[in-house]
């Protein structure tokens, strides 16, 4: 089962050709990023501070952890027809997801990520970095379709399925669900524990959506619109910084929690 506590992704240069930043694209990760510092906080308070809050495990708080991971997911994918670094920007994000990994490992072993959504958004980058140029003239209609189609019948792959339609499911063999390798691209091993694990598959099928629906903006001149530089600058600007915000807010959060748990405020 997919769990999630940070789904931050990169800094991009949101501009379009004559250089004016899509402020719109910033506002509405700054609004998501403060959406996941609340989330991760639920989490730290009831998992570390042992709040009572059945809601939490409710359908209601999956629809919120979802719609934070699908926007990031989503806009890092949108974003790509607009970074220029693509290869350097893909091993920037990938690298924090492995200082991520090192910081859990050392310091929250039973709280490890492995595999988190850095992990999965640089490795995104990355791939649509070496396959991009190879899609370039596959139309964005076609490729928002396919690609959201086969996020569809992946959706389940962790779970050892394949969803065909609603109701409709194809087990896969259990012999592709061993070792770190497999798990990495989404056939996670039994054995496999992590609290942020996002894998190749499903996702990328999410942030590929998001590469073509860029492309159909920007083909159509939309992105170059006024609509996309509509600016709130204090959600513009940690939209900005969502890396750097991403990296330091759960450490941050931690330490204030168990702080006043010790001094048995909460």
């Amino acid at each position: 089962m997919t769990t999630i506590r940070g789904e931050s992704t990169t800094v991009f240069m949101r501009r379009t050709n004559s250089g004016k930043r899509l402020h719109l694209l910033d506002t509405i990760r700054g609004i998501t990023l403060i959406s996941m510092i609340a989330y991760h906080t639920a989490w730290d308070l009831v998992y570390i501070a042992g709040i009572n809050w059945p809601w939490y495990h409710s359908r209601g708080a999956y629809v919120w952890q979802q719609s934070i991971c699908w926007t990031f997911i989503l806009l890092s994918g949108l974003c790509n027809v607009l970074s220029v670094h693509k290869w350097r920007r893909g091993l920037l994000v990938f690298a924090s997801g492995l200082l991520v990994t090192a910081a859990t490992l050392v310091f929250l072993p039973e709280d490890r990520v492995i595999f988190g959504v850095l992990t999965l958004i640089g490795s995104a980058m990355l791939i649509f970095a070496l396959i991009g140029p190879g899609l370039k003239n596959v139309p964005p209609s076609a490729g928002i379709l396919v690609c959201a189609l086969l996020f569809y019948v992946f959706r389940l792959v962790n779970d050892g399925l394949l969803q065909l339609w609603p109701g409709k499911q194809i087990p896969l063999p259990s012999g592709l669900y061993h070792g770190m390798t497999a798990t990495y691209f989404g056939f996670m091993d039994p054995t496999f524990y992590s609290t942020d694990y996002f894998s190749i598959l499903p996702w990328i099928f999410l942030y590929g959506t998001g590469v073509f629906l860029g492309r159909f903006l920007n083909r159509r001149g939309l992105l170059r619109t006024g609509f996309f530089r509509l600016n709130i600058p204090p959600l513009s600007f940690l939209g900005r910084h969502s890396l750097l915000i991403y990296l330091l807010h759960q450490p941050v959060i931690y330490m204030v929690i168990v702080l006043l748990t010790r001094a048995g405020i909460l």
